[in-house]
């Protein structure tokens, strides 16, 4: 009989431990860590992530009820206060680092967007986590709260976080955007918290295309009107124009000619103004870009529920973007396990089915993709043979 680790080993092998402990080295803080190790560390959030844990205690007990299972793993025994100490004093750059290496290997094996073009697809926005003020005071937000802010860049090939940002809840989600270095010739779908003209101006510079939603009271002249074709072969476009800014702030940030297209939704009625800056693509694929920016919201709906994004096992600077981090890296386990072998399970889905088996020894593969039973013609026990 084949020997098989446990299901949390086995997902943990798809980290290179020797890059992992190298990283480990580099971004080590103070004296060589004994009897808690980073890898530790990494495992026993990721059983908190995975299994749902809630708080140090109940990570340490798990770990503790499967002595045997450890070795898997390759930790030993866990205690609450070295977690907590090495969650406080030890760099997050590690987990920052170790994410954007699983990324890369991760869009290697991810799908494409769906769209028949090949530029790369990229939705922006932000989500707050709330934190108790007496717990956090470190990250003020209001006058009776504190909160994180994640500012996420999602590659709609997959839906992977290809850019991550934690900052406290005062920041803007514009103030975020600028530090963003995005791909050239990509294409970013954001709402329009992101319509910034300087901003738009910087990405027609690097040839990065934006397609947001247009402010009303935004001063412009129309320079083209592009004929529209008539329904249902419009598929909602109203309108399709070439606009520049009238204002003189809006012409000294942004000089350059803009799109302006009108789209009515078919079904709700709903009328809307999109801006772009991409001239080549049809007026239809501009909204559907615009409409696929919605997968970034269920991005932030996954972590929210299937990952602990919102219970924290500590409650340093440190500890909280240590967990937000080793939450992503989970994410790309997961979709690269689903990329590389073709799952048909949903990464909404593969949670679920990992939960109650992380200590199970069997190969995750029969988990994630079972056999069909065999045809009741090829079991001949239950074949009543009459001679």
């Amino acid at each position: 009989m084949a020997h098989h680790g446990t299901i949390l080993s086995q997902l943990l092998k798809l980290v290179p431990r020797h890059e992992f402990e190298a990283l480990a080295r580099r971004r080590r803080k103070g004296r060589r860590l004994r009897s808690m190790t980073r890898w530790a560390q990494f495992a026993a959030l990721a059983l908190e992530q995975l299994s749902g844990r809630c708080g140090l205690r109940d990570v340490v007990a798990s770990l503790a009820a499967q002595p045997r299972r450890l070795c898997h793993l390759g930790v030993g025994r866990v205690a609450r206060s070295s977690l907590s100490r090495v969650n406080a004093e030890q760099p997050h750059g590690l987990c920052e680092e170790l994410f954007g290496r699983l990324l890369s290997r991760c869009q290697g094996k991810a799908p494409g967007h769906g769209f028949r073009f090949r530029n790369r697809l990229l939705s922006l926005d932000s989500t707050t986590i709330d934190l108790c003020l007496a717990m956090f005071p470190w990250a003020g937000f209001r006058r009776t709260k504190s909160a994180v802010k994640l500012h996420v860049g999602l590659d709609q090939g997959g839906s992977l976080p290809a850019f991550m940002r934690v900052a406290d809840g005062r920041t803007s989600d514009i103030e975020a955007a600028r530090s963003l270095k995005l791909p050239k010739g990509s294409i970013v779908a954001a709402d329009r918290a992101y319509l910034d003209f300087a901003w738009i101006n910087h990405l027609i510079l690097n040839g990065v295309f934006l397609v947001t939603r247009m402010k009303k009271g935004i001063r412009h002249k129309v320079l083209e009107r592009r004929p529209v074709k008539p329904a249902p072969r419009r598929r909602g476009v109203t309108c399709d124009q070439t606009i520049e800014l009238t204002s003189a702030r809006g012409k000294k940030r942004c000089p350059h000619p803009l799109r302006r297209i009108g789209f009515k939704d078919p079904d709700a009625g709903k009328r809307c103004v999109f801006l772009t800056t991409n001239f080549k693509l049809s007026a239809a694929t501009i909204a559907d870009i615009y409409r696929s920016r919605w997968q970034v919201e269920l991005f932030f709906k996954w972590i929210k529920q299937r990952l602990k994004a919102r219970s924290f096992v500590g409650t340093s600077r440190n500890a909280v973007p240590t967990q937000l981090w080793i939450a992503m890296c989970v994410r790309l386990l997961l979709a690269f396990l689903k990329f590389a072998n073709r799952i048909a399970w949903s990464l909404h889905e593969i949670p679920r089915l990992l939960q109650l088996n992380l200590f199970v020894r069997r190969p995750i593969m029969e988990l994630l993709k079972p056999k069909p039973p065999d045809p009741p013609h090829r079991q001949p026990q239950l074949v009543l043979k009459l001679t």
